[in-house]
């Protein structure tokens, strides 16, 4: 049994990206007390590397997108079921062109009526010839 009862997020993706991003934060720092231009510039450079990497992991299975996990995936080094459909309003998952807003798992956009409401007629624009109203 876990240590905790809920999905904490900690994933290869995360670790990874947070173990870069800290490298790149330590060179920043040293910059600013060196006054390095240079040492500045790298650590942001490494920075944006840690962006590209952890999107790059997330999209390949090691991330998770919003929203808590399968209980079986919960464990850091279980790659993610989900991610070759994308995560609905994930936005690395948007940005890949997977996961749209509003639409299914696999990409393509969902079309369903919403529920009609009691009492409301149903539009015109809706009723097709073949209909037997």
């Amino acid at each position: 049994m876990s240590a905790h009862q809920y999905d904490h997020g900690h994933t290869v993706a995360g670790w990874v990206g947070f173990g870069i991003a800290s490298v790149g934060a330590g060179f920043v720092g040293a910059g600013v007390c060196m006054v390095s231009g240079l040492l500045i510039a790298g650590g942001l450079g490494i920075g944006a590397v840690s962006l590209l990497v952890t999107w790059a992991l997330h999209l390949s299975g090691w991330g998770k997108g919003p929203g808590v996990r399968p209980r079986p995936e919960w464990d850091w080094r279980v790659r993610d079921s989900a991610a070759p459909g994308g995560h609905a309003d994930c936005l690395g998952c948007r940005l890949a062109g997977r996961g749209r807003s509003g639409g299914r798992a696999d990409g393509t956009p969902d079309l369903s009526m919403p529920a009609q409401r009691e009492g409301e007629q149903e539009p015109a624009t809706t009723l097709r010839a073949d209909s037997a109203r």
